[in-house]
């Protein structure tokens, strides 16, 4: 029994939407051009569905499981759309309506971040990829950003960089080096302070033995005379020991006083001796005379 009812009451639902579809209006066609439009509230209503329909798709290509092509058609229709509601919105602009165009949204990447869509033409937004779209091969590395290339630095880098405190002008304005140098500074000071106070002792003693024409034993305090003394002392030491390096450096040169003979000389002269003995050898003495007389008068020379 509640089956019949049920099949009845489902004919009764049909049969009333039919009747309805038969009051309707046949359903109106957007036009092809948004320049065929005249009236501003009509332009203003195909623009609202324009946004309806890419609110659908947009929503529909989120699903990464669509597969590529499917994707890529659906990231097309929308494009389309996105064009297609550019023309009506300039339509409705010289209708004198609204312009919608000042709040274009922005395209953003994989990380949400703003991006600029190319658009050589100039004319509309330029192509856009939305939702599971971003991710298709070929499309992901539109997105992805460059690698930042290392610049190697100039020598202006270098020296732009290079400030009074690299050169060490403002190393006492952080306080540091103040601490550091203040103990020092006072071990210095205490030192000097005794030193002068020994040494202003021994002046008083000074003194004191020439009113009394006393002699006054000072043999502690020589060494500290000789330690106010020090500086001369060692300066005397130097002289004497540059004194003394410069007198044996002196004595270590060899100074020339006469030519010497070089190579070419020594050998001749070697050669000259040689023939000298092979002639006293074989030639008595009157003979040698006789020839050197010979040799001089014809001014002859060996």
């Amino acid at each position: 029994m509640a089956r019949n009812e049920e099949k009845a009451q489902s004919m009764l639902n049909r049969f009333i939407a039919m009747k309805n579809e038969e009051k309707r209006k046949p359903k109106e066609r957007r036009p092809y051009l948004a320049s065929e439009c005249r009236d501003l509230a009509e332009a203003d209503r195909w623009r609202g569905e324009i946004l309806r329909e890419i609110g659908v798709k947009v929503a529909e290509i989120q699903n990464e499981g669509l597969g590529e092509h499917r994707l890529r058609d659906l990231n097309d229709e929308i494009n389309k759309l996105l064009r297609e509601r550019v023309h009506w919105e300039r339509r409705i602009v010289d209708l004198g309506g609204p312009n919608y165009t000042k709040n274009i949204a922005k395209m953003t990447d994989l990380d949400g971040n703003i991006i600029d869509v190319p658009n050589p033409s100039g004319r509309g937004p330029g192509y856009r990829y939305f939702g599971a779209a971003k991710k298709l091969p070929g499309v992901r590395e539109l997105f992805e950003k460059p690698p930042e290339i290392r610049r190697r630095r100039t020598r202006y880098d270098i020296y732009k960089r290079i400030n009074a405190s690299y050169y060490g002008y403002r190393d006492d304005e952080d306080g540091i080096l103040e601490k550091l140098e203040a103990t020092a500074e006072k071990e210095m000071r205490e030192k000097a302070e005794t030193e002068w106070w020994k040494m202003d002792q021994i002046r008083r003693e000074a003194k004191k033995a020439v009113k009394s024409s006393q002699v006054v034993n000072v043999e502690p305090a020589s060494k500290d005379i000789l330690f106010e003394e020090e500086e001369d002392v060692v300066e005397e030491e130097r002289r004497e020991r540059e004194r003394v390096v410069r007198e044996s450096s002196k004595q270590q040169e060899f100074v020339v006083h006469v030519p010497l003979p070089d190579e070419k000389e020594i050998e001749k002269m070697v050669l000259e001796k040689k023939k000298m003995e092979l002639l006293s050898k074989y030639t008595s003495d009157v003979l040698m005379e006789e020839q050197k007389e010979a040799m001089t008068m014809l001014n002859v020379q060996r």
